[in-house]
């Protein structure tokens, strides 16, 4: 096991590894990151962890009479911190993968790492292959649901998940691969200025308003965006098709029988 304690660090969390040891032994966990605000660079004081992973079902959970859990959620608190993890089984994960689900990509790609493994890093060598045009259908379906939300909340959280979303999906179409980190993007693609101010206002509360928001004003914003990733993906050099299919046949099969 690797763990990256530096990109940790600096999005303000500790050493998560002893947290997962238990469940490392006992589940094999194949790796598990964070995700959520802590990846998308503005978490707030009280927000919680979310860790997304994948692990390894035993072949008698596959073939017997007695189904595994394809999907496990566990929430706990440790030390104050509330952790909320999600894994899935290794074949389950594939077939995300596969489904231009952007989402998932983000967390196999991760840099805040808790656990790794060789499976893992092969799912992450695998991960450009499984990447497509059709990958900004993803991102500007869920920008468009998380503006309804915020239309009905009027929250800074689903308002920044927006603009995320939009952004993270034009520099994908771009050919520039999958960056969730909101302050990152903001020096990569031109995006609203009062962005920084938004993020900072959200540090101070998970569930905090968007005070003095215009939201015509925000609304003409998103909908730029919206033009912008329409006209990346349009001009967008990706293939329309996933080229990993096979590749991530093998590294399930194999792993599988390996275990």
């Amino acid at each position: 096991m690797t763990i990256h304690a530096d990109p940790l660090h600096a999005a303000g969390l500790p050493d998560l590894s002893p947290v997962l040891a238990e469940l490392t032994a006992r589940e094999q966990l194949i790796f598990a990151t964070v995700s959520g605000a802590h990846l998308y660079g503005f978490p707030s004081r009280d927000s919680d962890v979310d860790l997304r992973g994948v692990h390894l079902l035993p072949l008698a959970d596959l073939i017997g009479l007695r189904e595994g859990e394809e999907t496990r959620t566990r929430m706990w608190n440790r030390d104050g911190l509330e952790l909320d993890l999600v894994t899935h089984d290794l074949l389950k994960f594939c077939r995300l993968m596969l489904r231009r689900n952007g989402y998932v990509l983000e967390q196999l790609l991760s840099p805040l790492v808790v656990h790794t493994s060789g499976v893992h890093r092969e799912l992450a060598a695998l991960a450009p292959g499984v990447i497509t045009r059709q990958h900004g259908h993803h991102y500007r379906g869920f920008a468009a649901t998380q503006w309804r939300l915020y239309e009905r909340n009027g929250e800074l959280k689903p308002l920044l998940y927006t603009f995320r979303a939009l952004l993270t999906g034009i520099r994908l179409m771009r050919g520039g691969g999958v960056e969730a980190h909101l302050p990152t993007l903001l020096g990569q693609i031109t995006a609203p200025a009062y962005l920084p101010e938004l993020i900072e206002a959200k540090a101070a509360a998970e569930h905090g308003p968007a005070t003095g928001m215009g939201i015509a004003h925000v609304a003409r914003d998103v909908e730029t965006l919206h033009a912008v990733l329409d006209e990346a993906q349009a001009a967008s050099r990706l293939p329309d098709e996933s080229t990993a299919h096979d590749a991530l046949h093998d590294l399930a099969v194999r792993t599988r029988v390996a275990a």
